[in-house]
């Protein structure tokens, strides 16, 4: 039973994690090609929104995190790897929503100057 457990957990972290899009195939295409106001509001808002998602994965990992240390008699050994992993997920999440707001702010300030 506690491995059928672990493993469902693991594949809904997996699962969370291949549904995420990053860097979506035009958005490199989209920064190189953004002249106006509006795009660059446009890629702030892009920003803002992945932040918000990255911010809301790290919640859902300390919550987990917080589980698996409340039960480490139920999970063992696993236990401890699946900390490892929400930790490295937290730390992995917490990098992106602060990228992701840096450079929502600074297509802020180039949507300033370019009104």
């Amino acid at each position: 039973m506690k491995i059928k457990i672990a493993a469902l957990i693991i594949l809904s972290l997996m699962t969370s994690c291949a549904q995420m899009n990053f860097h979506p195939m035009g958005m490199a295409q989209a920064v190189q090609n953004a002249r106006t106001h509006a795009d660059h509001e446009a890629l702030a808002k892009h920003y803002e929104d992945t932040a918000k998602e990255m911010q809301t994965k790290l919640q859902e990992h300390e919550e987990m995190l917080k589980q698996y240390e409340a039960q480490r008699q139920t999970y063992g050994k696993r236990g401890l790897d699946m900390e490892g992993m929400c930790r490295a997920l937290i730390h992995f999440y917490g990098e992106a929503e602060k990228t992701n707001r840096e450079m929502a702010k600074s297509h802020r300030q180039i949507a300033m100057e370019v009104k």
